[in-house]
């Protein structure tokens, strides 16, 4: 029996899990310290999620993916964080791209576009820039009316996959007066004349993902436009709810790596005579750590079982990506403790864990903003209330 609780997964669940399983062990963990090292894109990792259908697990299969289920998505993206960071985030980046199409694409759009990321040619989302991270509604760059399409102009940074993936969903102001119900989504191809990636960030953690900028000065089509317009922070938003029960499972895979090799080290390391276990201060410290572990897990599974059946997970998401990423900061500061100097070095997994572990608690999301949603939240929940009782009385 294990410490951990472990979800009761069947049919399909189980069988991806598996699937991750075997291919963490054989391919995905053993290039683990080399792309880290190398900050080197593992190009043939995608070639492996294309010809076992991770790359498009989450896309329906009238469009060339697998069709699976939240619930399966987040059993993959932590068992292959187990084994690798770099390429949990990478998977996490390929099903993020998807969502904007899947929720508002055309027809046409997703035929094609969720057609390539089934293949393995990544859509990135392009949210950001370099001073708009949490404030999404301050973005500056823009689309004008030119023609029969539209001109875009600015710079989007933080892009995930960026630079590995061909299109880019970026989100720009169509009409700069109307604040945050005037931003639109436009699909852009880098290999069109007017954009640029000429930026890769030089990361702490999961290096080997790639981070990149992405320089307009374009013109698109109508038919280039994802969603309503001026309807696309929406879209975002909506986007990232997914998108955060997703980092909440790299987050939950990267807490039980941590774990392993803490209560491995802690069992087989001995100081003064004994197991260093055996001293309730490290003890103590696992257990708790296990605890966390489990109820991250707990959150983060009915989270996706939420999202599968269709309900709001605007709040158990946040809930979900604030609680695991920081259960996993606790989880890698324990295993670099219990390692104690060799922790503290490479190629320890320890001091990995403890570098890719911080970009959780800040993309998708930062704990802040993830507090922010709940506070706003406790209010719309307690006003909710307040109202229906003035209206009884």
């Amino acid at each position: 029996m294990s410490v951990i609780w472990e979800p009761e997964l069947g049919g399909s669940a189980a069988a991806w899990k598996a699937t991750a399983e075997r291919l963490t062990e054989t391919r995905f963990a053993p290039l683990a310290e080399e792309i880290d090292r190398e900050q080197r894109y593992p190009w043939e990792s995608i070639e492996t999620m294309v010809e076992h259908g991770l790359a498009g697990v989450f896309i329906p299969k009238e469009y060339g993916g697998r069709g699976a289920s939240l619930v399966d998505t987040v059993a993959i993206v932590e068992t292959v964080g187990q084994g690798c960071s770099s390429t949990a985030a990478i998977l996490c980046a390929l099903q993020l791209g998807a969502f904007p199409v899947l929720l508002a694409g055309r027809e046409e759009q997703k035929r094609f576009y969720l057609g390539e990321m089934a293949k393995g040619v990544g859509t990135s989302f392009a949210l950001s820039e370099r001073h708009t991270g949490s404030d999404a509604a301050a973005i500056s760059a823009t689309g004008t009316a030119e023609g029969d399409g539209w001109r875009l102009r600015g710079e989007k940074y933080w892009i995930g996959n960026g630079g590995a993936s061909r299109y880019y969903v970026a989100f720009v102001k169509t009409d700069p007066a109307a604040g945050a119900r005037g931003i639109s989504a436009f699909m852009v191809d880098k290999e069109a004349d007017g954009a640029v990636i000429d930026e890769l960030s030089d990361k702490m953690g999961i290096r080997g993902t790639q981070t990149s900028n992405l320089k307009l000065d374009i013109v698109v089509g109508e038919d280039a436009r994802v969603g309503e317009p001026g309807r696309a922070l929406k879209l975002a938003f909506q986007t990232l709810n997914v998108g955060r029960i997703m980092v909440a499972a790299q987050s939950l895979g990267l807490a039980l790596a941590a774990y392993r090799e803490a209560s491995t080290r802690a069992v087989a390391r001995e100081a003064f005579g004994k197991p260093i276990i055996d001293n309730q201060g490290v003890a103590f410290r696992l257990a708790d750590v296990a605890v966390e572990i489990s109820a991250a897990r707990m959150m983060l599974y009915e989270a996706a079982r939420a999202y599968d059946a269709g309900r709001d997970v605007s709040t158990l998401g946040a809930m979900a990506k604030l609680y695991t990423s920081e259960v996993a900061h606790r989880a890698a500061d324990a295993a670099v403790q219990v390692w104690g100097g060799y922790g503290y070095c490479k190629p320890c997994i320890a001091e990995r864990l403890y570098r890719d572990q911080r970009i959780l608690e800040v993309y998708e999301g930062t704990s802040e903003i993830q507090r922010l949603v709940l506070g706003r939240s406790i209010r719309a929940e307690v006003e909710a209330k307040n109202a229906a009782h003035a209206a009884a009385e």
